[in-house]
């Protein structure tokens, strides 16, 4: 009896089988509240961009580009601009991943690698990832008695040394750009590990053993197999990070100043579009409350671009692991 008869038997036998097009019914039920799901999810982050806009569109018919370009921020008289806020925004979120980015990878390394018996791992482990669960107001109220006495003590020492540097020019405030970064990296830090962490162990144990066969090191097989092969994973950590970092709102508003002043120095006093968003909107009135929706869809579009760039990055990283093995 050669192959396709036997496969031919065989789907005969199967259509004769009364539970064969029930499976199948079910499944075409559960594939069409999945598609119902994924289009549900898409309108609805249509129609809340789309409402952000329609409240948003009397500041831009108004301001235009010049929102976006401008360093002042009066209601008083009728200025808005968010040129400064868009850079302490970027720059805030930039610096909290450069901190939290290698932090994060080494604690998942450590965690992922046997350098300690699995109890003491697995403590580490479980302490990281209750970061997470600590509420934004409780990081800003540590902020600003642990790390604002700190960066105003250092940043004076800092500022007397390397003034001459831009980013390091006084005087040194206690609630700066740099405060809130510190903050933000140890938020976003939970999120950097536990990513890193699931990756570095998903690299299957046949790279590591073929590594250590050619005479690799241990290290040198973590830092020329493992780590290379977990970059996909690494990176998506550091998108989702940086993400949060600039939609992080309540311990940022208590920690990094608040300055509608645009400065190059990272111990004075800055602003994010969250921020300004929390601390503004409840006594906004008039254009205003349209100006701050302008900066709200800013701030939407900014983390699309993130999001599509760091989309980018990640394929970019997967077809070159693809074509280097």
């Amino acid at each position: 009896m050669d192959l396709a008869t036997v496969v031919c038997r065989t789907s005969t036998k199967d259509s004769k089988d009364p539970t064969i097009p029930q499976f199948r019914s079910r499944l075409d039920v559960f594939r069409a509240i999945c598609w119902c799901a994924s289009l549900l999810t898409v309108l609805l982050l249509a129609l809340i961009f789309g409402e952000i806009l329609v409240k948003a569109w009397p500041a831009i018919h108004k301001f235009g580009v010049g929102f976006i370009i401008g360093t002042q921020w009066s209601p008083n008289r009728d200025l808005y601009g968010v040129a400064p806020v868009l850079i302490g925004t970027a720059a805030s979120s930039l610096l909290a991943l450069l901190i939290a980015m290698p932090l994060g990878l080494s604690i998942a390394l450590f965690l992922s690698e046997d350098f300690l018996p699995a109890p003491i791992r697995q403590t580490i482990r479980f302490v990281v990832e209750l970061l997470a669960a600590i509420p934004s107001v409780v990081y800003g109220l540590w902020g600003i008695f642990v790390v604002v006495p700190l960066v105003q003590s250092y940043g004076t020492i800092a500022a007397s040394k390397l003034g001459f540097l831009s980013i390091f020019q006084g005087p040194a405030y206690g609630n700066s750009l740099l405060t809130a970064s510190l903050v933000l990296a140890l938020m976003v830090l939970p999120t950097i590990t536990a990513i890193s962490r699931n990756s570095l162990v998903s690299v299957p144990h046949l790279l590591r053993e073929g590594s250590y066969a050619l005479g690799a090191t241990r290290w040198e097989t973590i830092l020329g197999v493992i780590i290379p092969t977990a970059a996909p994973g690494i990176v998506a950590s550091g998108i989702l990070a940086f993400g949060r970092a600039m939609g992080e709102t309540m311990a940022v508003a208590m920690l990094i100043g608040n300055s509608q002043r645009l400065s190059w120095s990272l111990l004075a006093p800055s602003n994010t579009l969250a921020a300004l968003l929390a601390n503004q909107f409840a006594e906004a009135d008039g254009i205003q409350v349209n100006a701050l929706m302008y900066a709200a869809s800013l701030l939407v579009l900014l983390t699309l671009g993130v999001n599509i760039a760091g989309e980018a990055v990640l394929r970019y990283t997967q077809r070159s692991i693809a074509g280097n093995r």
